[in-house]
């Protein structure tokens, strides 16, 4: 009988049904697999490790005086100002921005060339890195967020005070290793006195995401089909999603470094990255250079992993960065040979078919022993 009752309802009532169907199809189902997704991201950048860093221990640490200062929205920082050049005049002044999970040591892989060539550096602590405290309720990730961006403007003020304490001019370059490379680029905009950047391994955490989340969703997905065939617009509004649940759950935002790129308008800006960086694409860093609107160039290092150029390339890595700052911040007339871009693919071309020549060359095999 109720079984009667039930097959005669559903027979007048086909279109209803018909209608409850389709929007389960069109409605519950994606957002059911758009909130597997952001979660299975979600947690993949809460707990993937970062790449391992270079060891401070193959450096000689520089020392320099220890200074404290505030990030803009408050927070203590501590750093470290040296002194470059201390027989010559003074070049200018860069503020270093090391990689996630580093501290200000590690501008001792990177910038004594550019003390030696005369210039002051501002190295500092990140929050919840080295010397500077963390912040409660707030876990630093790989992905420059707000905070950094609050890290570097705090720096960028200080630096600025400290110039205009000592008579100088108040021009600043700024060198960002990775996540400080992004964190620069957001600190710039709308700052005049930044004159030059220089990035290693910088990306935009938005395009970054939106590459890696197509890399594990073909990975942890079960239907093949399902995730091969989304559009360019179901990635970017899963994009969306999945930095506005970062931002509940994380407390945090994370600005688009993309989008500063186009807003600090025509700044000289440096890009280097390694060719063989299996963490951050070398994608990444082009197109934040197609993106640049003043004078830019891009130089890709071959056999270089991520943040490993300055290792892969130590003479020339010291060569260009100071050639740029040189050009860009210190406007020294004396340059016998201005950094060009042409300069610099011509400087990688040679290299790559050295390396690649080395990789196409026969391994011999060793033989077990007690066999002729």
């Amino acid at each position: 009988m109720v079984a009667g009752w039930l097959i005669d309802s559903l027979a007048r009532n086909w279109a209803l049904l018909s209608i409850v169907c389709t929007l389960t199809v069109l409605v519950v189902i994606p957002v059911m697999l758009l909130r597997r997704y952001v979660n299975l991201i979600i947690n993949i950048l809460d707990d993937t490790p970062p790449p391992l860093s270079m060891d401070l221990r193959d450096y000689d640490r520089l020392e320099g005086t220890t200074v404290m200062f505030r990030a803009f929205d408050g927070h203590a920082l501590q750093g470290m100002l040296l002194d470059g050049g201390p027989n010559g005049a003074k070049k200018g002044m860069i503020i270093f921005a090391h990689e996630y999970a580093s501290n200000s040591y590690s501008c001792s892989r990177y910038c004594r060339p550019l003390l030696d060539a005369g210039y002051d550096v501002l190295t500092f602590d990140f929050r919840g890195h080295g010397q500077s405290g963390g912040e409660e309720g707030y876990k630093p990730r790989q992905w420059p967020s707000d905070r950094e961006q609050a890290d570097m403007l705090g720096a960028i003020a200080f630096a600025e005070d400290h110039l205009e304490r000592h008579g100088r001019p108040r021009d600043l370059g700024l060198f960002g290793i990775s996540r400080g490379g992004g964190a620069a680029i957001l600190a710039s905009v709308d700052v005049a006195n930044v004159k030059a950047i220089l990035t290693d391994g910088a990306f935009s955490s938005d395009t970054t995401l939106e590459y890696l989340m197509q890399r594990w969703v073909s990975i942890f997905a079960k239907v093949r089909l399902i995730y091969e065939n989304h559009p360019p617009t179901f990635w970017r509004f899963l994009r969306w999603l999945t930095f506005r649940e970062c931002r509940r759950r994380f407390n945090c935002r994370y600005p688009s470094v993309r989008k500063a790129i186009v807003r600090i308008g025509t700044k000289p800006i440096f890009f280097i990255h390694g060719e063989r960086d299996s963490y951050i694409p070398i994608s990444q860093s082009q197109l934040l250079h197609d993106l640049a609107r003043g004078p830019k160039y891009l130089w890709i290092v071959p056999g270089a992993k991520h943040n490993q150029s300055v290792i892969q390339q130590p003479e020339e890595y010291a060569s260009r960065t100071v050639r740029f700052f040189d050009q860009h911040l210190a406007g020294s007339s004396d340059q016998t040979e201005p950094l060009t871009q042409e300069s610099l693919t011509q400087l990688a071309q040679p290299l790559a078919d050295s390396i690649n020549a080395r990789r196409r060359r026969p391994v011999p095999v060793a033989k077990r022993p007690g066999r002729s």
